[in-house]
């Protein structure tokens, strides 16, 4: 059905049954010529582009951003090349040298969990893991974490990566959270223009991180985040950009942020991703496909791949291996991903091989197996499914 809108990527793999849009979404046809625009801007601004891509480019990303999230202020999003930058932001606003108290999950992506276990090295933090696990329960025992104790850093994502399964609403917990400095950060990277998201409820209390790379579809080296209004942090690890209208005045003293999102900005960066994501944007707009729409065209999908396995009576890829999570409505709640836990790792990597001979891409973590949904397919794809 959008089949013609990603043709380079198609025919450049063709025979092939895509199923893993969650690791690396096939970028539309339109991202081409945005990419070859930048190289063009490139030659014409030289060193003024970075005032051309301030005063122009990041502020329509800004506004297309604001937009999608129902955001009052464009100008608290931040970009920067990926999340771990942001992850290691966050962590310099703390003092090294003072105990540092962080609650988490058991679901979060390398980015935050590699990085939060390497600082427990230095032997003055604290970190709680809330397993996601049985996720029934999670929203009940994720507010009760939250309220145990006051926490500098709360960390959790809006789709867990290793399972699809949607993380309860902040609303859920918010409540509890003891202290008004606590430091509260949603990864929103698998919530990101898959799932339709309003975040202005919470614009004014909590950092959101997601980027283009996966359902947003403008590739690698375009990360953002929302950066609560009114925030004062002044993180260790900062960068030119951050002060990024104070350059022409003498460097010395105090170091100075933005009043803005930009306090958390790096320093240089490839913007070619920031050419695509506008154009995946702008023709989204012209397709008349905003996220809503997108998201039911998943969903029925996703219905279609459920139907097909419920035929083929395999000993791996049923339901009953299927990682789900649990919703009053009765319905599961996930991204746009599914996710089999099975046996063990090496019967995942045997299963996943033999889905590659037969020319499925999945991806799998251990003892779980990824199957991914995305505008370039159909629901009779599905068919080349063996297992």
């Amino acid at each position: 059905m959008y089949q013609h809108l990603y043709q380079h990527f198609l025919n450049a793999r063709p025979n092939l049954l895509h199923c893993a849009p969650h690791s690396h979404y096939y970028w539309p046809d339109v991202t081409r010529q945005a990419q070859l625009e930048y190289w063009d801007d490139s030659a014409r601004y030289a060193d003024e582009k970075w005032g051309y891509f301030f005063s122009t480019k990041i502020p329509e990303l800004q506004h297309n951003i604001a937009t999608e999230l129902h955001l009052s202020d464009p100008e608290q999003i931040v970009f920067a090349p990926n999340t771990h930058e942001f992850v290691y932001r966050f962590l310099s606003v703390f003092d090294a040298k003072q105990p540092l108290h962080i609650l988490t999950t058991d679901g979060e992506f390398h980015s935050f969990n590699r990085q939060s276990r390497r600082i427990l090295e230095r032997g003055n933090v604290h970190l709680e893991v809330v397993p996601c696990q049985p996720y029934a329960t999670f929203a009940e025992r994720w507010r009760d974490a939250v309220g145990a104790q006051s926490w500098q850093l709360i960390f959790i994502s809006q789709v867990f990566y290793n399972s699809g399964v949607v993380a309860p609403e902040p609303e859920q917990w918010i409540s509890a959270v003891h202290d008004r400095e606590t430091l509260i950060v949603v990864d929103g990277y698998h919530g990101f223009c898959a799932l339709p998201t309003d975040w202005s409820p919470y614009e004014e209390r909590i950092f959101y991180l997601a980027g283009a790379y996966k359902y947003a579809q403008g590739g690698e080296g375009m990360c953002f985040a929302v950066v609560p209004k009114g925030c004062s942090l002044r993180p260790e690890y900062t960068g030119w950009f951050a002060d990024f209208a104070g350059l022409a005045k003498p460097q010395g003293g105090a170091v100075e942020y933005a009043q803005n999102g930009m306090r958390f900005a790096g320093a240089t960066m490839d913007f070619t991703a920031a050419y695509r994501l506008n154009a995946v944007f702008a023709l989204w707009r012209d397709e008349k496909l905003p996220t809503a729409a997108r998201h039911r065209y998943i969903e029925t999908l996703q219905q279609a791949f459920l139907e097909h396995i419920d035929t083929l009576n395999h000993a791996h890829l049923n339901r009953s291996n299927l990682v789900t999570g649990n919703c009053a409505s009765g319905s599961y709640q996930h991204g746009h991903f599914y996710t089999f836990e099975l046996a063990s790792a090496e019967v995942v990597s045997e299963l996943a091989d033999r889905l590659k001979a037969q020319g499925v891409a999945t991806d799998y973590r251990d003892r779980r197996l990824r199957f991914g949904f995305a505008l370039y397919q159909t629901p009779e794809d599905f068919r080349k499914i063996q297992g």
